[in-house]
């Protein structure tokens, strides 16, 4: 349902790694009559990849382990999620998620599966997350891992079976939104297939 939007002022509050713009903007309301101009933030992001990554030899979902700042005041500094990051310039969502599943995890993809598009905090940034189910090539990484030393990373691989994945899930353990869609998803195959 697209309805009228008039920007009327747009400027950029912060141009660095992030971007922040300002925009005032009147939009039509549901009662047809167009809003006042209200002030509105967009922490601007481009797309990014996430992968439900799963070794089929070994029978375990493969997810990272590392720092995040932002969540550190809520008091969970390490975050296990997802092998994610950002599309570069000129890359495919596919060639930029078997990219990160590489740098990050260490392994090479036999199958890739696009499961959802979807935008994780859509009232304050226009960032759109392409998430995957890929499946490793062999039951072994081909690479270390661990992210890239020049962008500070220091990841850590964790292998889990399936149901202590889930688990982590119930349990609140895993508290990363794109993780806990991706194995929503795998968890629903999964009985899907135990029921054929």
């Amino acid at each position: 349902m697209d309805r009228k939007v008039v920007v009327e002022k747009r400027s950029l509050l912060l141009d660095d790694y992030f971007k922040v713009e300002e925009a005032y903007v009147s939009y039509e309301k549901f009662d047809g009559t167009m809003s006042r101009p209200v002030r509105r933030l967009d922490f601007v992001r481009g797309d990014a990849v996430a992968a439900i990554l799963f070794n089929t030899q070994r029978k375990r979902v493969i997810l990272v382990s590392q720092f995040r700042y932002a969540t550190l005041s809520r008091g969970i500094g390490w975050m296990t999620e997802a092998v994610a990051g950002l599309i570069d310039s000129g890359e495919t969502p596919e060639e930029a998620v078997k990219r990160e599943i590489l740098e990050e995890a260490g392994y090479e993809v036999e199958t890739l599966e696009r499961i959802f598009r979807f935008y994780p905090t859509p009232g304050v940034t226009s960032e759109r997350v392409i998430l995957y189910y890929a499946e490793t090539r062999g039951d072994e990484p081909v690479a270390k891992g661990g992210g890239l030393a020049h962008e500070n990373e220091d990841i850590q691989v964790v292998e889990l079976p399936l149901d202590l994945a889930f688990a982590q899930i119930d349990h609140g353990e895993i508290v990363d939104a794109k993780t806990i869609i991706g194995l929503m998803w795998l968890r629903q195959r999964a009985e899907r297939e135990r029921n054929e």
